[in-house]
């Protein structure tokens, strides 16, 4: 099942310690099948607010996101951006093939049932 890393990142001022992460931040997740899904793209708010920028990766599954995280190449280049940018940033499953978001719903409306 994929997984994903997201990450909601504050605007911050530049500075050559980010320009040296975004450089070298790709060589430390491709070992694990890892790839760019949404990175220095443009948002629009809907609902809410969402200041800052959004960063999505994308990997084979949970375990490889997580060696990525946790691997001495990436461990080396993290502070890098932690320096110099707040956010706060996910692990999280995607939905297995097939998917069938119903299912979800009438778990959901059994259980409000059984709460009346």
């Amino acid at each position: 099942m994929p997984a994903y890393v997201i990450a909601h990142l504050q605007d911050a001022a530049p500075h050559p310690d980010i320009a040296e992460y975004i450089e070298r931040i790709s060589g430390t997740f491709e070992p694990y099948g890892g790839r760019f899904l949404v990175h220095a793209t443009r948002h629009e708010v809907k609902e809410g607010s969402w200041p800052g920028g959004v960063v999505m990766i994308g990997f084979p599954g949970l375990a490889e996101a997580r060696s990525w995280w946790d691997s001495p190449e990436y461990q080396e280049i993290a502070p890098l951006r932690s320096r110099h940018i707040d956010g706060d940033i996910i692990m999280i499953d995607g939905v297995p093939e097939g998917y069938d978001p119903t299912t979800t719903a009438a778990s959901i409306r059994a259980a409000a049932l059984a709460a009346e």
